[in-house]
Formats: structure tokens, sequence, C-alpha cells
């Protein structure tokens, strides 16, 4: 068993403005919290030395950065041993032991003038740890290697042990359950979309998890977990899903969680991409598709969507007795491999996410002239384009395709959102694929950034290997902005110090001029460090495409400054050869300066990358900027995935510790911030989460290695009382009084609410149960538990509602029946008024707001699903006196998609107010940047909420709304 959190979390006085930047410096902070990377710092505490030396590492022994150096390495088989062999020498300055066991080759590298680069896997006691990649960059001459330099991420304070308590298949188990309950907050139960639809019926669709074994997070002195793989489809929107999970191998708890999937587009449109593969593999396998026989290349030719003529590399294939986009040119002295485009029009989305359909075929033509067809779809722009990208990376960088040893090079073209318009492009480790567009989006396979955004990713992930989510995501996304726009300025001649050159995607719309149509401007003024979002990992993975554009409009001032030849290279030699999985913005700027001083860059060049640096405001501290308006309860809380919960004066939440290495624990303290907190739950090894609280007594989960359990415990002090075991529940617990609610989940995609007394929690009461009769989103007040209900009444009829049961005399009445098309989401129920949320219209990104009365009458929408004030709600609270809903301003569609004022924020509404429209306008709660999550009603209208402003999770509040922001 880890320590537990025996120790009172340190608090601060209440102040009105705090300084987000000490965040929690290290690996830590970013795989949870999508915190930024903070400045390095030495383990005394020093300012890191000069550059040209060492740069150390965060909260570890090992240099991040080593420079400037020329030593021998020790004579070895191969390039691998040699570096191992190197680093084993010199533990003085790298303190990295045994490193024939503790690192393994990922792969090498060579380069033009004998450079060899080799990137080495960290494992402790066997397990691999996430993100702990080590490089080490040599000059091999006359069979003698000199090391140049080193960069990475070892760990040197890793403890834990290495055996796992919780067994695989409830791994799997729990990890199914939690992206089901992430998919769940995003979308209301009762209606779906997709091949199977939503209705509740047995072949619903499922999600399906896949174990990897166990995997070692570099939090503080590390936490063993299983890591898992979710796939499916997501029954409610009908989008795919790919998550990677790693859950607590001794308490079964999910500790991180984040979407493998990749998009061009921000998350305005339609998720897409993957990313397959764990940290440590030597590559990613790429299957060799179709069963074509190779046939003579030919040259061909066709019209792009911009009517431009141009010529294409095709092939003869007389099995089909037709020329097919398949070009045998480039690779031909290489690998033998291809290049092809292949037609994927009637495909869905999820039919070639990380899979390939038998029945695919390659676009294909009587002639070498490829007609109209393939113009329409995008394959002439597919096929051309993605040679363009392959010529750039070879003749500008000496790389051969995407893994840099010629790999098969497949584009697919034509997917549709089940047979919808699909505004977007992703990579899944084995292709590029791009959807059909629509109305104002041609295909996306016609800008050639989006297709060289989309390769780049393979690159990416054939080097580096960053992890898309949090920085080390945003840092990848720039990175493949970057060199997107680069191969695209480099075909079309457009200068760099062109205004527009910065734009990418401003070539796919039909009829929006570029400015209109750009999915993101590389030269907006706007991108820099001081307005970088902090986001949890719900929402675009972490922030990945909302800041990647505070690295890469970095990067293309450099372009404009010294270049486009010199600028390309430095940034390909720093993601080649210095970056690792887990690097942030500081570190890149760190490797981005070293990979130009070992390209011999002169100190104007050098002084020219350090203004665009710091123009963007990516210097050592930069987080220090950030601040919010509201009140710090409790700073770092460090959890993943759990609520808060307020009543009377107490507000009550889970936390870890400082590094978020520890179990998490249930803590409570004054809504006004005085006094000391209270340690609520035994300090066991379990999690304890999701707590709530009346002011009396908190309730809360308590995640193990076999059940999920349900406590109790009095504020005042006690014994704590075990009220259910389960195998799981959500994330709704409720308690008032005597009584408590929560959901019960007996086995996946079951879910019914649950209630019983603390005074006799013998006798639990369920409504519902089974596969055609859910219930679900219980709240609870003066002894009424409101929840939302669906039913079948026969056939694949289903009836929806929203009800109310009192608990002493068993009533149990409709507030409000819904339509069959109707989402039903949170409920809140106070003294005089049951309230909900309900989505109406599918698909219009809107949903609303309802109050009635106890018995359903007066019922009334304080926020309406339609008009210009509408709003994307997924989250309700209430007082007696107000009315606080965790929103977004629905967005625009493809385009711009998320920003600042489109992220989840709060809003307040009168309890007893009228609807909108009559003269009522919501307000918000607080004007701070970033994401506001879990809000927790204390009495009046003061709120209590989890703020990502910073780039880390604090629980705050305050005491009156802010109203307007600016």
């Amino acid at each position: 068993m880890r320590a537990g959190a025996s120790r009172a979390p340190r608090t601060r006085a209440p102040r009105r403005r705090i300084s987000g930047a000490a965040a929690l410096i290290g690996v830590a902070a970013l795989l949870v919290s999508a915190v930024p990377a903070g400045a390095a710092v030495a383990a005394d505490g020093a300012a890191p030395p000069s550059p040209g030396q060492v740069i150390p590492g965060q909260k570890t022994a090992t240099p991040a950065l080593v420079e400037g150096i020329r030593e021998q390495a020790p004579h070895a088989g191969n390039a691998a041993g040699a570096a191992r062999a190197y680093l084993a020498g010199r533990q003085d300055r790298y303190h990295i032991p045994a490193p024939g066991r503790d690192l393994t080759p990922v792969r090498t590298t060579t380069a033009a003038g004998g450079r060899e680069t080799v990137r080495l896997q960290q494992k402790y006691r066997g397990v691999p740890v996430l993100g702990g990649q080590y490089v080490v960059q040599m000059e091999r001459k006359d069979g003698d290697r000199v090391v140049t330099g080193t960069s990475g991420k070892y760990f040197t304070g890793l403890r834990t042990g290495t055996t796992p308590e919780v067994a695989e298949a409830v791994a799997v188990e729990r990890a199914v359950d939690a992206v089901r309950a992430e998919l769940e907050k995003k979308a209301f139960s009762g209606r779906g979309k997709g091949k199977d639809g939503g209705t509740g019926e047995e072949g619903e669709p499922s999600l399906t998890g896949a174990s990897h074994g166990l995997v070692v997070l570099p939090l503080g002195a590390g936490v063993l977990t299983r890591h898992v793989t979710v796939r499916g489809m997501d029954p409610a929107s009908g989008e795919p899903v790919l998550r990677e999970v790693y859950l607590d191998a001794r308490a079964g708890y999910p500790v991180l969680q984040y979407s493998g999937i990749k998009t061009f587009g921000t998350p305005g449109g339609i998720p897409a991409s993957a990313r397959a593969g764990t940290a440590g593999e030597e590559s990613v396998t790429h299957r060799q598709p179709g069963a074509a026989q190779p046939g003579p290349g030919v040259p061909g030719s066709g019209v792009k969507l911009d009517g431009r003529s141009v010529e294409l590399q095709v092939a003869r294939d007389e099995g089909r007795n037709a020329y097919v986009m398949r070009d045998h040119s480039r690779m031909q002295n290489s690998s033998g491999n291809v290049l092809d485009t292949w037609d994927a029009r009637g495909k869905w989305v999820d039919d070639v996410l990380g899979k390939w359909p038998a029945d695919l075929l390659e676009f294909s033509s009587p002639t070498p002239a490829f007609g109209t067809d393939a113009t329409e779809s995008g394959a002439v722009d597919a096929h051309w384009a993605a040679g363009k990208v392959y010529d750039y990376y070879k003749s500008k960088h000496g790389r051969d395709s995407l893994d840099g040893h010629g790999m098969a090079i497949h584009s697919l073209v034509g997917v549709s959102d089940f047979g919808l318009p699909f505004v977007n492009a992703f990579w899944d480790g084995q292709k590029m694929v791009y959807g059909n567009g629509d109305a104002e989006y041609r295909p996306l396979a016609a800008g050639l950034d989006v297709v060289g955004h989309e390769m780049t990713h393979g690159v990416v992930e054939h080097t580096a290997g960053l992890v898309y989510a949090g920085q080390s995501g945003a840092l990848d996304e720039a990175i493949a902005d970057y060199f997107g726009n680069a191969v695209e300025s480099d075909v079309y001649g457009i200068p760099v110090e062109d205004p527009d050159s910065g734009l990418l995607g401003e070539r796919l719309c039909r009829t929006k001029g570029p400015r209109q149509c750009a999915i993101r401007d590389l030269n907006d003024g706007r991108n820099t460090a001081k307005h970088f979002l902090g986001v949890g990992f719900g929402t675009d993975n972490g922030g990945v495409h909302l800041n990647s554009t505070i690295f890469s409009g970095a990067l293309w001032d450099a372009r404009e400054d010294l270049g486009a030849t010199l600028t390309d290279r430095i940034v390909y030699k720093a993601l080649s050869e210095y970056l690792t999985p887990l690097d942030g913005f500081t570190e890149a700027r760190n490797a981005v300066l070293a990979a130009a001083k070992a390209l011999a860059a002169g100190p104007d060049d050098l002084r020219a990358l350090e203004r665009a640096f710091n123009a963007h405001g990516i210097v050592p501290g930069w987080e220090l900027a950030l601040g919010v308006d509201s009140d710090v309860l409790l700073a770092r809380v460090n959890t993943a995935d759990s609520r808060l919960g307020a009543g009377g004066a107490w507000w009550v939440a889970a936390k870890s510790n400082e590094d978020g290495s520890e179990p998490y624990s249930v803590w409570a303290g004054r809504n006004d911030g005085k006094g000391q907190l209270k340690l609520m739950s035994p300090n066991d090894g379990r999690f304890h989460v999701n707590p709530a609280t009346d002011g009396r007594y908190v309730v809360w989960q308590a995640y193990g290695p076999g059940r999920v359990e349900i406590l109790a415990r009095p504020l005042a002090g006690g014994p704590v009382k075990k009220l259910w075991s389960g195998r799981s529940a959500g994330s709704s617990v409720a308690v008032d009084g005597d009584i408590v609610t929560f959901e019960s989940r007996p086995r996946g995609g079951i879910r019914y609410v649950t209630y019983l007394r603390i005074s006799d929690p013998s006798r639990t009461q369920s409504i519902g149960g089974g596969r055609y009769w859910r219930t679900y989103f219980p709240s609870v007040h003066q002894g009424r538990i409101a929840y939302q209900e669906t039913r079948r009444v026969r056939g694949t009829t289903y009836a929806y509602s929203t009800r109310l049961r009192d608990v002493a005399t068993g009533e149990d009445r409709v507030v409000q029946k819904a339509t069959a098309e109707t989402g039903l989401g949170p409920t809140a129920v106070t003294g005089k008024h049951v309230f909900w949320l309900l989505d109406a219209v599918p698909g219009d990104g809107r949903t609303a707001l309802r109050r009635a009365g106890l018995d359903g009458s007066d019922a009334v929408d304080l926020s309406p699903e339609s008009g210009p004030d509408a709003l994307n709600i997924s989250d309700l609270t209430a007082s007696q006196t107000a009315v606080t809903v965790g929103a977004r301003v629905p967005g625009p569609g493809p385009g711009p998609g998320l920003n600042n004022e489109s992220l989840a924020k709060l809003w307040q509404f009168a309890a007893d107010g009228a609807p909108q429209g009559e003269g009522v306008r919501k307000g918000r709660v607080s004007c701070n940047r970033g994401e506001q999550l879990s809000p927790a009603a204390a009495p009046g209208s003061q709120v209590v909420w989890l703020d990502a402003t910073t780039g880390i999770s604090n629980l705050v509040t305050r005491t009156r709304p802010a109203g307007r922001c600016g």
C-alpha cells in the first residue's frame, strides 16, 4: 500500500487573484491535468546552467538536455549498445543505473555524415515507463563513435512496486465503464445515432477493451497501472471511440484517460483520427492492403478540385483491366512499397478507423487520365498531394516515407459520418483518411496542408512519439501544422512574408475566402502563452488544438526571419533527434535551440529563434502570467474524473498528493475558506471519489481491487460506515438528511437509481432495472428523489420521462413526459422545483434547462434549446436561490471550432426567475479563461467548482456571480 493522504493538504488564505505557474512541476502535471510544463529546475533548486551545457531535468537527477559536447562512446557491436554503455560510464552526470536492463532500444536512425540518433525506452523493474525515453546523439567515423549530445526523460525517483493487485479482466471492465461514463457526461441517455441506433435494445453499440499490460506512470514515486485501449462507437453521437485508459493496478481506478483520436480540424467538427501503439514499441506494424499484383508504373494525369491539371504516377492493373492510383516510382529503389489512393466512398468513419475493409479498391480509370469522378471525390488531390509530401521529406530531410524506411503510404478518400458529411481528416497508424466534405467544405484531401499535416502525424509517431494529450499533444499538432504549411508554401511558391502563408485549410471552401475558410492561422497575434487555455482531457485531449498555435506560431515566425530552408532543417532535427514523448513547450524550445546550434546556426539566427519564442511567451516560467478571478479553497486537486459536492456551509472533494501519485482521499472544508480541512476517508489504498454532502454527512465511493463501495461519515466525526457494495456505480451520488441515492451499474450498459437510509442501509431500494427499464441522473432534497427514466412499453417503443419519488410514501409521479427523440440529462430538486436538462432536437448542439413545480405544473425553459442565447448544457446544480449550469456556447460547426468563449463555463439563473426571453438573462459565475467543471451549489448564489484556467485543477469559489464577461 502506498502512503495515503494522512497529512492535511496545505491551505492558503483566499485571495482575489492567484498565479498558476507553480502548478505541478513535472510529468504528473502534464498527464493528470494537462498542466503546462514548468521551467527546468536543478535538483538543488539552482537555476539551469547557460545554454550549450546541461539543462537539468524536472524532478529527476538525469539531465533533460546536454549539448555542445564531444565525448568518446565505448566500442560496441551497434549504436544502441554504444549509447547504453556511454550512459553507464557517466553515472555522475546521468544517474542511470544498469542501462542494459533499464533502457531498451526503441529505434536508431542514421543521417548524412555518419550521425546516429539512438532512442532508448526506460523500464522500471521490467515495466515500461510512460514517456520515459532518452536519446543519445552520436557521430560515427572510421568505426569510432563520438557522443555530441543527449536529451529526454529518465525518471530517477521511481520507487513503486510492480506486482498488480487488480486482475486484468477487472481492469478491462472498469476501463470500458470509465469510457462509457465519460461519453454519458457529454451526451444524454435516451437516444442514439449510428448503425444500431440507441434505443436500449440488445443490439445497441458496444465498447470493448484490450489490455496492453503494465505501465508505470512517472508521477512522484511512480504509479503502477494497467493500460487498456477501449474501442467502439459512442451510442449517442455515433462517433468512433478509441481511448487509452490507465488504471491504478492496486485499486483499479482510472487515473488517466485520453482519446487516441486525432483530427485535422479542432473539436467543433467530428472526431476522427486515431493513433495506435504504446511506449517502447520498436515500430508500428503496417498492413499491406489489397491483393493487387505490382503493375508497371506509368505517367497519368487528373484535375484537382481547384481546376488545376496535374501529373500523377499511376499503374496498370491487368486484373481490373484499368489504370489505378498506385505509385511505384517513389520507393522503387528503396523498399519497393507503393503510394496508393483508395475509394472509401460509402464507408463510414467507424468502418475504417484502425481497420481495412476487405472490399476497398484503389481509384481506377480506363485510361491514365483520371476523370471527373476522381476529381470530385478528392482522389486526384489526395494522390498528388501525398506524392508532394513524400518528395518534401525525401528531398529536404533525406527521409524515406513516414517511418524513414520506405513504408507504404495509403490514402482513403470519401469517408462519411454515417452517411452524412464528414468534414475532417486523420492518420490512424496505417493510413490517411479524408472526409467527403459538405456543401461548403470540399473533400479534405483538397488541402495540401491537410495532407501534409496528417502525414506529419505519421512522421511524429515514428520519431518523437509525442503523447497525444496535454502539452505534448499540442506540440504534436503544432509540428504537424508547421510542416503541413511548409509543404504547401514550397509547392505553391507562397512567400513566407505573405500574411496568408500561416493559414491552414484555407483552400477547402467552395465559396468562402481564405481567411473565412481557414481552420487555424499561425500568424494570429493571439497565439501567445498568455492565451493558453487550461482544459481537462475530456476537452480536446487537454487542449491539443486549442494551444497548438502558441508553439507553431513561434516556429512560423522563425521561418519568416530565418528563411524556409534553415528553419525547416532546425525543426526537423529537433523532432527527429531531440524531442521525446512527454515534452512540452519549454522542452521543445530548448530542443529547437539545441538543434540550431548543432546545425552551426549563427548568433543572429539563434537570436531570431529566441525572439520568436519570446514573442509567443514561451520563456522559462511563462505559466506565472496565468491568473483567475476566483478564490482558491483547495489547490492542486490532482484527481481524474471525480466530482465535487457542497451542502450547508461545507464543500467536499477528492484530492491526491502534490504530484498526483497517491490514491485519492476525500476532504471537506468550509465554503468561506476558514478553519482546518477535514480528512473524511480512510487511508487504505483505495481511491475515494465523487463525494457529496448535505452539511451533515459526507458520502462517497471507494474503488478497490474487487468492488466499489458507497461509504458515509458524519462531518462532525465518527466511524466510516459502509452503505453499499457492488460492481460499479455512476458518479451521481447525492445525500440529504438520512437518504442517499446513486446509480447502480450491475453490468455493462445497465444503470438504475438506488437509494437507502444511512440509519438502515440494509433496506436498499432500486428504481428500474434491466436492459429495458433504465433510470439515471438522481438528485435528492427533503425526502424526494428526482430522476430520469427510459422504459420499454412494447416492441421497440420506449417511453421517456422525468420523475419524482417520495421516499416516505413510495409515491412516484411523472413530472413531465418526453418525446422519443428527446435526450434527458441531469436533475436537481429543491423545496419548490424540479430542474433538469433535455435535448429535444437531435444534433443541434444545444440543450434546454427546464423547471417545473414538484407536481409537474408550470413547466418552463429557463434556458431554451433554440434562439441566439441557447447553450449546450451538460451539468446542473441548484440551491433554493440559484440554478447553475456548466455549458458551452454552441460553436459555428466546421471551421474555427473551439475557443475560450466556447469552452465549458458556469452560467447562473435565478431559481424563481422568468424564462430567458422574458426580460431575464443568464449571467456568468466567473470570467476565468479555460474550463470550469463540476459545479456544486452552496447556499444562496455561491458555487464551488474545479477550475482549469492555470492548467491545473484547483477547487475554487465565488460568493457572487461575475455577471457579464467582456
